[in-house]
């Protein structure tokens, strides 16, 4: 089923056809069969990795010469959609590797370190993730005390970092932390790689949303940090809130994606259950959750190719990616909890995509700017006065 309500299919081109549809045959063929099974078991289908970057939807908009497939951005868009269609598990892990990891070092480092880099974290055989939250410092990452000390041969970093998708099995973590002062205007961003002393990641367990992703603290203890090591191209917050703006807005599509899967799985559900003698597709209750859930997902699809064709046009402000986010993530939730009501009591189990996705969104809800944070930027922006303290 493709949920399509306003035809967005004929705004599409060719290419963004043909990347859409094979994501969705790799979601279909490759995801489904095995992301119930991690999720309970609470394991990163690591297996998928390779194929991931085989497809090229890693830093998919990069350029061709990193390895990379340079698309546009309602390509890229789409492709985190099919993937959270899967699991938020799975997009959350392209997510992180493409906009947390591969952006900053394209658009921050220096060439040395986007050849070294790029290319392989491109096909998958290397992983990357992003160290900016702290145990105290969440929604105001400038009070970050992740500290990074100037010496003769580089720097030495003391800290850790909380939530960490990906942490455990990365290769490299881009690690945001301040040098010689506590202002947020001294931060600036490291390439940590596996191995170096001092450097553990600790993979957090027990938990009961994204329970199919890695998700680590990570650990620094006087870890010598080589000067070629840094990313000379930003300093202060600018550099890891502009990777946050592009991350945000790949969940604002991958959201829809979650909501689709809960949608696709109500209306077979509403069609084939029969209670009172006939489908409870046939109800009218049931009919208006289902109408209110197509309506929802529709705005949400007109909302980000909006997005999409704003930032494909270099028009694209942050803010506007703070309501897509916030709304769409918000919208797929509420729909997850709509199609648990449609489900019954079949809605609680792994044979259906319900429950999983529902935990999954709790998550993306808090993730990358809280729901209420992102509320603060839209009423900040229309007011003109700040509200956050």
């Amino acid at each position: 089923m493709l949920v399509d309500y306003y035809d967005l299919e004929s705004l599409l081109t060719e290419e963004q056809h043909m990347i859409r549809d094979t994501v969705r045959n790799f979601v279909e063929s490759e995801v489904l069969p095995i992301i119930e099974e991690h999720n309970q078991a609470m394991t990163f289908p690591r297996e998928l990795v390779p194929k991931i970057g085989s497809l090229g939807l890693l830093g998919p908009t990069l350029p061709e010469q990193y390895g990379c497939a340079g698309l546009d951005n309602i390509a890229y868009g789409l492709i985190m959609q099919e993937l959270e269609r899967g699991d938020s598990a799975v997009r959350s892990f392209a997510s992180v590797q493409s906009s947390l990891v591969m952006y900053p070092i394209f658009t921050y480092g220096t060439e040395e370190q986007r050849m070294k880099w790029l290319p392989r974290l491109a096909s998958g055989g290397a992983i990357g993730c992003f160290g900016l939250t702290e145990p105290d410092f969440g929604s105001n990452p400038g009070g970050m005390i992740t500290n990074a000390k100037k010496t003769s041969n580089g720097y030495i970093l003391n800290g850790a970092k909380m939530w960490i998708t990906n942490g455990t099995i990365a290769d490299v973590a881009v690690v945001w932390a301040k040098v010689d002062s506590d202002s947020s205007k001294s931060i600036r961003g490291f390439l940590v790689e596996r191995g170096m002393k001092g450097f553990t990641a600790p993979e957090m367990k027990g938990k009961y949303s994204l329970r199919a992703s890695v998700t680590s603290e990570l650990v620094f203890q006087d870890v010598e940090l080589p000067e070629e090591n840094m990313l000379p191209g930003v300093a202060g917050l600018k550099g890891p809130l502009s990777c946050l703006t592009q991350a945000r807005y790949g969940i604002a599509w991958g959201a829809i994606g979650a909501a689709m899967a809960c949608y696709e799985s109500s209306v077979d559900y509403a069609k084939s259950r029969i209670q009172f003698d006939k489908p409870i597709g046939g109800f009218q209750l049931v009919q208006a959750k289902l109408a209110e859930m197509l309506t929802e997902i529709t705005k949400a699809q007109l909302l980000v190719y909006r997005l999409g064709t704003l930032k494909n046009e270099g028009k694209m402000r942050p803010q506007q990616v703070s309501m897509a986010k916030r709304n769409n993530v918000d919208m797929a939730l509420q729909i997850a909890r709509i199609a648990r009501d449609v489900h019954g009591a079949n809605g609680i189990l792994g044979e259906y995509p319900i429950m999983r996705h529902m935990m999954n969104l709790e998550s993306v809800r808090t993730y990358e700017g809280t729901h209420d944070i992102h509320t603060l930027v839209l009423g900040e922006d229309i007011t003109g006065i700040a509200a956050y303290t």
